[in-house]
């Protein structure tokens, strides 16, 4: 057996006998093979708590054969002999335990993991003690007042008065080591049983998160299924947190880092003129804030139905339409923001009924229109990374279309999916819609589609009606 083992399940054991579990105890110290002398001794200790001196007498037997010049192997042993009344045997122990001290006043077993010092001493005073079953009282007294010679400082009041038993014919009790201290393993080589994590944790130093807590590699990347949440402490104001980014977005200036569409930054703030502060791929960036959504609260989940969507998946799609609506006005009559916003909403819901679904193909270059149940199953194959855009185009619509107003295109914008429109800086684009607060729809040489309103500001040029 490894020495390494051995110590653990020493160790083991012996917790056990500290416990008062002798047969849990018994049990570990026999799965050591070939056992030394001190797990012998401890063997016979446990027996005796356990109240089996015939085995006791048979793990010290071992003990000795082991190590024939254990002093305290011989003492441990004298004591079951006299339990036993084997005095002839109890007899030969103690004097081979007294030969073995070779003429010291005692042997401190502490170095070799008992915590007990064997004095000269107490060993003749339980060779008195057998002497006296043997009727040798004459014997006892001579032992007796040679132990006087090898006692201690404040030893002698026990030792006259085990005289006077003796001089009174009384028998002696026996001395023997207590029988709950046993062996021990070193404590460093207790210790070496664990593994040890030399090089420790990593902690944060400096993180552009108030009061980071994490303390791994990357604390602004999600660190578990969904996504990393911050203490409240780290957050600086409600809108703090994970989003997740609408559409692809390349800042005009080169160092900043691109993001593509699908991707989760965190917010740190954001500002009155439309820009969020947020951190992603562990870099500090502006982006527009309609580009963003929060990651928990995103679209409606709608679960694919089709046999033809990805099998066995477990998450929920993301389905996204983007609707493109015709809306005729009266010249001069130029409604109220709410007035036009629930002429949409009922534009959308004739939309809705008689639009016509299309989305782009496998090879990117053209639409595909969705007409029945072949073309859904041809739908769900585009889903990436959970998420599918679809666009719905009224089948009326027509090109002369009324512009609202006209705006300047202030910084590029590249369209992610059917519906957007795509343009670069400096770009006058006619603004046909505004489907909310922050997309509007407009039209750009000879193209319409939607796009975040913050990548362009309005022009002095007055608003167009039919």
């Amino acid at each position: 057996m490894a020495y390494r083992e051995l110590v653990r399940r020493w160790h083991e054991a012996v917790r056990a006998a500290d416990r008062g579990h002798w047969d849990a105890a018994l049990d570990t110290f026999g799965g050591i093979a070939e056992p030394p002398a001190r797990i012998c001794f401890n063997v016979g200790c446990v027996q005796l708590l356990a109240g089996r001196p015939e085995a006791a007498l048979r793990a010290f037997n071992k003990t000795i054969e082991k190590d024939n010049s254990l002093a305290v192997g011989y003492f441990q042993r004298g004591f079951v002999h006299l339990q036993l009344e084997m005095y002839e045997e109890a007899l030969s122990d103690y004097h081979m335990a007294f030969s073995h001290l070779r003429e010291n006043p005692f042997i401190d077993y502490k170095q070799l993991g008992l915590r007990h010092i064997l004095y000269a001493w107490e060993v003749l005073y339980s060779t008195a003690a057998v002497q006296c079953h043997l009727q040798q009282w004459q014997e006892a007294r001579v032992t007796l007042e040679k132990a006087v010679v090898w006692r201690p400082e404040r030893r002698t009041a026990i030792l006259e008065l085990a005289l006077e038993r003796v001089q009174d014919h009384l028998f002696l009790e026996p001395m023997l080591v207590p029988l709950r201290e046993l062996f021990r393993p070193r404590k460093k080589e207790v210790e070496q049983l664990d593994s040890k994590d030399f090089l420790g944790k990593p902690k944060v130093i400096s993180s552009i998160i108030p009061n980071d807590e994490y303390i791994g590699f990357e604390p602004l990347r999600p660190q578990k299924q969904g996504f990393y949440e911050p203490s409240a402490d780290a957050l600086r104001d409600a809108e703090s947190g994970y989003h997740r980014v609408l559409s692809r977005y390349r800042p005009e200036e080169p160092p900043g880092p691109e993001v593509a569409v699908g991707s989760l930054v965190f917010v740190l703030g954001r500002a009155a003129d439309g820009w969020a502060t947020a951190i992603h791929d562990g870099q500090k960036l502006h982006i527009p804030s309609s580009l963003l959504e929060p990651a928990s609260s995103m679209d409606k989940w709608v679960p694919p139905r089709c046999g033809e969507a990805s099998a066995g998946a477990d998450r929920p799609a993301v389905l996204r339409l983007r609707c493109e609506c015709s809306l005729v006005l009266r010249a001069g009559e130029a409604p109220a923001l709410p007035a036009l916003r629930a002429l949409l909403r009922d534009r959308l819901a004739q939309q809705a009924q008689r639009g016509t679904l299309s989305y782009r193909l496998l090879d990117g270059t053209e639409l595909g229109t969705v007409l029945g149940q072949e073309d859904l199953g041809k739908v769900w194959q585009q889903l990436t990374d959970g998420r599918l855009t679809l666009c719905c185009q009224d089948s009326d619509s027509h090109s002369g279309r009324p512009v609202l107003y006209r705006m300047l295109a202030q910084h590029s914008y590249l369209a992610q999916g059917p519906g957007d429109l795509e343009f670069s800086k400096g770009d006058v684009l006619d603004i046909l819609s505004e489907v909310n607060e922050d997309w509007l729809e407009g039209r750009c040489n000879g193209k319409t589609g939607i796009f975040p309103k913050c990548f362009a500001t309005q022009t002095s040029c007055d608003a167009a009606f039919l």
